[in-house]
């Protein structure tokens, strides 16, 4: 074991019905984790009992009621058990009232524990998002929690698959919204969080480009004139404060700029604009055996005052409970996590 400090890495398991407890045990199952952090599990002992088992796992799960009892040692899963939900008995899946509250559970006490400095950072597991409106939570999504738990107003989701880095200037909203929320200053703010995203990951002076939102980048204003009155103003701003930022590019080359190595994250306008070029990268699909080779690739909420980083999948109910989970994402996100926390250490 290093004697390099160990950042103390909240999880949470994400949805009990979910693949969430799976690909956490999984994960760590790797002896070289606990040489990188101090991971501990929020959620239920029964529930990771359980995944450990139908996963074929040796690991010992070992209950605490707070995160100075974890023992923080490969072979031995700590979890601090909320005790919301029968970890015996779970619903896999099946979207359910009683698991979207425990999982907005384990994200709540994961964000309070950052809050109180009592871990050095959090990693999320996938929530079912009309599980936890069921049970009464309305939020789109994690990134939304962590805004109003942390009370942060400027925050943006990125997303990254080794090199290939994304930042949204907006998420879930509808596609009508989110043309309505390409804005000047929204623009810039993202450019910004961009910015001091890279530099905590060892990146001095970013390259940062910005994708249009219009079709060619909006041709000069003939399909529309966001570009020239919203975004590259922002742009402006910023490359006058001394960042190197360019744009706006026509979306459909953008990335192929960036995965060959001229910049290292685009600032997209929209939610699938991001998710869809950095899941078809990190994403691969095996038809002969209905199975995922690779789910790499985590998301990352910029602009909090704690850590958060996630894996960039969906719960999968469909796989729920059987033991074929790939942990390939929740992997990245533990360590992006400890890289982040060092960081700030």
């Amino acid at each position: 074991m290093t004697d390099v400090y160990r950042p103390l890495i909240g999880i949470s398991a994400g949805d009990p019905a979910g693949i969430g407890p799976e690909v956490t045990a999984k994960a760590l199952a790797l002896p070289q984790m606990y040489e990188r952090c101090r991971p501990l599990v929020v959620a239920e002992t029964e529930l990771m009992r359980a995944a450990v088992r139908f996963s074929g796992l040796s690991l010992d799960v070992h209950p605490v009621s707070s995160p100075q009892e974890g023992h923080y040692i490969a072979g031995v899963l700590d979890v601090l058990d909320l005790k919301n939900i029968d970890g015996a008995a779970i619903p896999y899946k099946q979207v359910s009232a009683e698991c979207g509250r425990a999982a907005f559970e384990y994200v709540k006490t994961v964000i309070e524990l950052a809050n109180a400095k009592e871990i050095d950072a959090t990693v999320t597991g996938p929530i079912n998002k009309e599980a936890i409106n069921l049970a009464g939570f309305h939020y789109a999504g994690h990134t939304e929690i962590y805004a109003k738990l942390t009370e942060t107003k400027e925050y943006a989701m990125m997303l990254m698959h080794e090199r290939f880095r994304v930042i949204h200037v907006s998420t879930h909203v509808s596609l009508r919204q989110a043309c309505d929320r390409v804005k000047q200053e929204r623009v810039y703010r993202v450019i910004r969080l961009a910015q001091d995203a890279l530099k905590q990951l060892g990146i001095q002076t970013p390259r940062i480009a910005v994708a249009g939102l219009n079709p060619h980048a909006g041709e000069n204003g003939m399909f529309g004139r966001e570009e020239i009155e919203e975004i590259t103003p922002a742009i402006q701003r910023a490359c006058q404060e001394g960042l190197r930022v360019e744009g706006p590019f026509p979306p459909d080359t953008v990335f192929s700029k960036m995965a060959g190595g001229q910049y290292d994250i685009v600032v997209v306008m929209y939610h699938d604009q991001g998710h869809i070029p950095t899941k078809l990268r990190g994403f691969q699909y095996d038809e002969a055996t209905d199975t995922w080779n690779a789910m790499s690739g985590v998301n990352i909420t910029c602009g909090l005052p704690i850590i958060r980083v996630s894996v960039d999948h969906g719960t999968a109910f469909d796989k729920a409970g059987e033991g074929r989970a790939n942990p390939e994402s929740m992997i990245q996100a533990i360590e992006i996590a400890a890289q982040f926390a060092a960081q700030r250490i």
